[in-house]
């Protein structure tokens, strides 16, 4: 019995030991799954959208060594009757209001400060896309209507094969993938679990092979297809998209401060979701989208580009908000309305016709309930129209 107990004791220790062992060496894909699974819990989701760099793998996007352009203060603003109430349900944690180029209205809210890089969410896709109208322009990439496998092989034997760019800019690929963040077994969410163990976004968008519809033929709200944007740029260039993100369009707009990626395990920039900058720093990409692509005294983004991809040329239902190049147009838009929006609450909106730009983030744990996304937009056009 002694003998047994001994062998018992030396067992125990040697599994106490391996788990000890495992658990330091995979200490921080750990740590990072832990932070997904609380990422949107009611008491840290505001905080952890300041800082998610403290959980994720994440790649610099610096500023440049460049001057800080100027952001002037207008003619102070006073919100119309309603947007306080708006501000409370909506979680919103910061608002700042431009016209002609000028703050009318910055305020920060829930504890969150001037000096806070939010995470974007999807607003990240409406960079990728001006991104990719530059290396468009500058003939990289040849033609909207190659296929996405010319410049992302990996893609061969998926169900992007027959997919052409158009296609994936517009989320019509025909890819089967489930988007619901409130199921846990949803692609979206495992593909959130990929990122978060260090995998590779490459080998996940490649591993998809079922389709619902024909490229082209039906609208459907991918994210991946973002990601599969970021898999031509690299092909085609033969660089990463945040040194190009770095370098074409953040340094030529003079931020304040330094951005970030979020990265999967090989270092892949996050491209559909995984931005993080300032308020201000998200308003000066606004600034320029709104000015046709113009900022500082420099074209960055071709202007025929800011116009094509903000156009609704995918083919959505009649009736139901319409969708560009990566950017979204709302229902009943006049020419020059769009916006760049991502989940829990974060939106540029853009108004050309009033040379209004209007910035939020946000921690709306209720942003999916229906009528949400309407009331914003509403009160983004009340907003707009009392300036």
């Amino acid at each position: 019995m002694r003998t047994f107990g001994k062998w018992l004791g030396r067992i125990l220790l040697a599994l106490v030991l391996a788990a000890t062992v495992v658990g330091v060496w995979k200490r921080d894909e750990i740590r990072r799954l832990m932070a997904v699974n609380s990422l949107f819990s009611e008491d840290k989701i505001v905080f952890n959208f300041s800082n998610m760099n403290a959980a994720f793998l994440t790649a610099d996007l610096p500023r440049g060594d460049g001057q800080t352009s100027d952001l002037r203060h207008g003619a102070e603003f006073v919100l119309p009757s309603g947007a306080g109430d708006w501000i409370t349900e909506r979680a919103v944690t910061s608002l700042l209001v431009m016209q002609g180029g000028e703050i009318r209205y910055e305020e920060y809210f829930l504890g969150t400060g001037p000096d806070d890089r939010r995470i974007s969410w999807s607003i990240a896709k409406s960079y990728l896309s001006a991104l990719f109208g530059i290396l468009l322009d500058e003939g990289a990439i040849a033609s909207l209507d190659d296929p996405v496998v010319k410049y992302a092989p990996k893609l061969k034997g998926s169900a992007y094969e027959t997919a052409t760019i158009r296609n994936v800019l517009n989320m019509a690929s025909g890819v089967t993938f489930d988007e619901d963040y409130l199921d846990y077994n949803s692609d979206i969410n495992r593909m959130g679990r990929v990122v978060a163990l260090g995998g590779e976004l490459d080998d996940f968008a490649a591993s998809l092979k079922d389709s619902f519809a024909t490229p082209g033929e039906t609208w459907q709200y991918v994210s991946i297809d973002t990601h599969v944007i970021g898999m031509v740029i690299r092909g085609a260039t033969g660089r990463s998209v945040a040194e190009l993100m770095a370098e074409k369009i953040i340094a030529p707009l003079g931020l304040e401060q330094d951005g970030y990626y979020i990265t999967d395990g090989a270092g892949v920039a996050f491209v559909l979701g995984g931005l993080n900058f300032t308020t201000r720093d998200y308003a000066r990409f606004g600034q320029m989208i709104l000015q046709n692509g113009r900022y500082g005294g420099q074209q960055i983004v071709h202007a025929d580009w800011i116009a094509q991809s903000t156009a609704p040329s995918a083919p959505t239902a009649p009736g139901k908000i319409g969708y560009g190049f990566q950017w979204w147009i709302p229902v009943g838009a006049h020419e020059g309305e769009f916006m760049g929006r991502g989940v829990y609450g974060q939106y540029l909106y853009l108004d050309q016709s009033r040379d209004v730009l209007i910035v939020t983030t946000g921690a709306d744990r209720k942003f999916r309930e229906k009528g949400v996304n309407r009331a914003n937009i509403e009160m983004f056009r009340k907003i707009a129209q009392s300036l």
